[in-house]
């Protein structure tokens, strides 16, 4: 038996709507605050894998996340969280407004860390390159220094990068 349950936006809709199933969103709060569906819940994966947390509802709980890779990527630990198979919006946050159903969006609040450290890290790539050609071989090191950042933040989980534009100040008005 699968322990993942995909269900389209309009299936989950119609759950909610007549049910009171309960839209859990495993996303962190930044990337929550930003876009969510209205209703659902703030649960972030690090939480489940952190403390091994339960969901124990009176009622259905359907995960999501922003297009259904990171419900599909964790369907075990999401599954373990209900004592079953775990039901997930098929295509997650994007599918549901795909689908015209309602989302919540704040564009003032900041973009997501992950989003930040991909614009920044690249940006340093490309002017490590591009100065590396038209200035001086040495800045080609530039980009080997992201690279290394990058390999580290895969191996060992930590990214510097993220912590320090977590600092910064677009960022800090809005954590909470």
């Amino acid at each position: 038996m699968s322990q993942l349950i995909p269900l389209k936006p309009t299936e989950v809709a119609d759950r909610i709507a007549e049910c009171g199933a309960t839209l859990v969103d495993i996303r962190e709060p930044d990337e929550f605050r930003r876009r969510h569906v209205p209703g659902a819940l703030s649960r972030p994966l690090s939480a489940f894998e952190a403390a091994g947390l339960k969901v124990e509802p009176a009622r259905e709980v359907i995960f999501t996340c922003k297009s259904g890779m990171r419900t599909a990527a964790n369907c075990a630990l999401l599954a373990n969280a209900v004592g079953g198979p775990a039901l997930v919006l098929e295509g997650g946050v994007d599918a549901w407004a795909a689908a015209g159903l309602p989302v919540t969006d704040d564009k003032t609040q900041p973009i997501e860390i992950m989003r930040q450290v991909q614009l920044v890290v690249g940006g340093l790539v490309l002017a490590g390159v591009v100065l590396g050609w038209l200035v001086h071989p040495a800045f080609f090191g530039l980009s080997a220094f992201v690279g290394v950042g990058l390999a580290y933040a895969g191996a060992t989980g930590f990214c510097g990068m993220a912590r320090l534009l977590a600092l910064a100040p677009w960022n800090r008005a809005t954590r909470g």
